[in-house]
């Protein structure tokens, strides 16, 4: 892709979800969200392959079927209040599409089929820019309708996604995958705190994306897209494979480090408001992601595949190339423990 057909798109994605943060008109609410569709899509395609078609076109469907329902719930809306603008009284019909058309363009389970096959297809850079990036806009959304969500909706739909989340990972090999359902509870945990806490989302949202950036710079740095290649890493580069370990146990939420911090405080924020089950049933699916990220870490750092290079110490001999934001993301992404007091301050 040239660049400056290249920088267009991505002006159109960046100003798309900008409309949608800025706007209290569900009109051009839901025209930001086209915008920022239809121009992804070229950036899924960089790569013109089967593969990345078909992520594509599964993106394109799941996304326009919510908008679709986006508008349905837009337009019950405004027959009932007659107005446009975004209202603290949703009419409950149209707060329930409203949800359900942002929890399929979030991939929160029942919705969240489409999540691991597209990431798996497209390109790594393109990956980081759907499990991030994209999140922001349905999320800003979500923050604003709040006060109106029915419980009874998100709730269950926030528990099946951690489980989901948890439970898909499993059984991966792909790093993308693994990536993918590791969104698919985040997003979870961060349905389950909107009801009671939109600014703790907005925390957990900021940590989220800055652990999976991070992540996903490191995978690309190592050229890695399996468990096996990121086995052979501390060949190459055993820096980079410490700090994969470190990265890996603060997005499973291990204490000390950064990942821990929105799940203690949600879980804290959730018993405050009287509900023991739910925080008790999110800690224990939470575990199926620890699981996964420790399993990673084990074949990452503490053993060696068989491999046919003779070249043991090669990274030794290797020209490091420069990583100039790595380090403070790195940082951010797992020392953040002693801010929590400054934090829960802000909420």
């Amino acid at each position: 892709m040239k660049p400056p057909i290249f920088i267009t798109i991505m002006s159109t994605v960046i100003l798309g979800t900008m409309i949608v943060l800025t706007s209290s008109h569900w009109l051009m609410t839901w025209i930001g969200f086209e915008m920022n569709m239809l121009a992804i899509i070229p950036i899924f395609m960089k790569k013109s392959n089967p593969r990345a078609t078909e992520a594509s076109t599964k993106y394109l469907l799941t996304q326009a079927t919510a908008s679709m329902l986006l508008m349905m719930g837009i337009i019950i809306n405004l027959l009932h209040s007659g107005q446009w603008m975004m209202p603290k009284d949703l009419n409950p019909m149209a707060s329930a599409m409203i949800t359900v058309a942002l929890a399929m363009k979030l991939g929160l389970a029942p919705f969240h089929f489409w999540v691991p096959e597209v990431t798996q297809g497209i390109p790594m850079s393109s990956g980081l820019i759907l499990l991030t990036w994209q999140k922001i806009a349905p999320l800003s959304v979500l923050y604003q309708i709040s006060p109106t969500i029915n419980p009874n909706l998100l709730l269950p739909m926030a528990i099946t996604s951690v489980l989901v989340g948890g439970w898909g990972g499993l059984n991966q090999t792909q790093l993308r995958k693994i990536l993918a359902y590791s969104s698919i509870a985040h997003m979870g945990w961060m349905a389950a705190i909107t009801l009671y806490n939109p600014t703790m989302m907005l925390l957990n949202l900021i940590i989220y994306i800055i652990m999976t950036l991070t992540t996903f710079m490191l995978f690309m740095y190592n050229s890695a897209t399996t468990t096996l290649s990121l086995s052979q890493t501390w060949n190459k580069a055993p820096l980079i494979t410490s700090l994969i370990l470190t990265l890996m146990l603060s997005l499973g939420g291990l204490p000390p480090l950064s990942g821990f911090i929105p799940k203690w405080m949600i879980i804290q924020e959730l018993t405050k408001n009287e509900m023991i089950i739910m925080p008790t049933l999110l800690a224990i699916t939470a575990l199926l992601n620890l699981y996964f990220y420790m399993r990673l870490t084990y074949t990452t750092a503490l053993t060696m595949f068989p491999s046919m290079n003779n070249m043991k110490m090669k990274w030794q001999f290797d020209n490091t190339k420069k990583m100039t934001l790595l380090p403070p993301l790195i940082i951010i992404s797992t020392m953040m423990i002693p801010l929590t007091p400054l934090l829960s301050i802000l909420d």
